[in-house]
């Protein structure tokens, strides 16, 4: 079974090979670059003791387009369930071969055992690869930007892609088992793929563990150290409610303006220290809801465990559809 399934994917992991290599020497040498740029910066600014600067600065690192890839590096996971996980029980069925290749000494849970756990394997080692040579280049640009934790950062580095990987290639096996048809397990592959990444990575990401909450004075604005992933955000009152709707509004985030420190806004213009000083003084204070940068391993541990539950949970299900269905 083992050497028949090297037999039939072998071309396409040399593409893969391939295509990993490509990417490897690219981001090799941009990642060099990136990496000199960001040492020379923090060289320079030694010399005068301000190595705060260049974090969160417009220092550019290297090209848009480099940056660009490496955020599409975000679909890598999901391609081996795409093109190798859903056609391997659907493409049996709809060719035949499931005749011959189930009606001999190997059952169909061991052929299913084998094939899958090989295609599993492969995912696994492709995702992680790419992840590992993403996490290095992204080594500069995460110390300048601190945005680790962020969407299209976190997603693309470290272990998570390998369990992205592992569930994709579960879900186009089982798609592929349970509609017996190549194409629609390609759409439902697709679909659920995206559909379970938007969901964890918008919603219950943020909710992994409970979050830090800080007040702080609208004048002296708190931003947590190191890369941090906001929950939530606002002004409230000494009440603890938000301030009551008005005619103005303070800052880039629309926070209505009390009635009592509205004669401060036709004064403010762009300076808002005047609206802001007579806020605070009415006992109006900023919070902010995050989870810290410290947590970030955590989360990277729960997502890979999320998304490996779930594609063993595919699986058993794959196995009983098998078991169960005539072919």
């Amino acid at each position: 079974m083992t050497w028949v399934t090297w037999q039939q994917y072998r071309y396409q992991a040399a593409l893969a090979a391939a295509l990993f290599a490509a990417l490897a020497v690219l981001l090799l040498l941009t990642g060099l670059h990136a990496a000199w740029v960001w040492h020379s910066a923090l060289a320079g600014c030694a010399k005068d003791n301000s190595c705060a600067s260049p974090v969160g600065s417009t220092l550019s690192l290297g090209s848009p387009t480099v940056a660009a890839l490496v955020v599409m590096t975000s679909a890598v996971p999901l391609l081996p369930g795409l093109f190798w996980g859903a056609p391997t029980v659907a493409g049996e069925l709809e060719t035949g071969t499931n005749q011959f290749a189930w009606t001999q000494s190997i059952t169909r849970r061991h052929w299913l055992a084998v094939r899958s756990g090989w295609l599993l394997l492969a995912a696994a080692v492709l995702a992680g690869a790419v992840s590992a040579i993403v996490t290095w280049w992204s080594g500069p640009y995460n110390a300048l930007t601190a945005d680790a934790f962020q969407v299209n950062r976190f997603d693309i580095t470290d272990i998570v892609p390998v369990g992205y990987a592992i569930f994709a290639m579960a879900l186009g096996i089982c798609a592929g088992a349970l509609l017996r048809r190549t194409l629609p397990a390609l759409a439902v592959t697709l679909a659920g793929f995206g559909a379970v990444r938007a969901l964890i990575a918008l919603w219950l990401r943020l909710h992994y563990l409970t979050p830090v909450t800080v007040h702080y004075k609208l004048t002296a604005p708190f931003t947590p150290a190191g890369s941090y992933l906001a929950v939530s955000q606002g002004v409230i009152g000494a009440n603890g409610n938000p301030p009551a709707s008005g005619t103005g509004a303070v800052g880039v985030d629309g926070v209505p303006v009390p009635a009592a420190c509205q004669q401060f806004m036709p004064k403010a213009g762009i300076n808002l220290q005047p609206v802001l000083s007579c806020m605070t003084a009415h006992g109006y204070r900023g919070y902010l809801t995050y989870q810290p940068a410290s947590r970030f391993w955590a989360f990277q541990g729960i997502e890979t465990g999320i998304f490996v539950a779930l594609a063993a949970v595919l699986l058993g299900v794959t196995f009983w559809v098998l078991r169960r269905r005539d072919a």
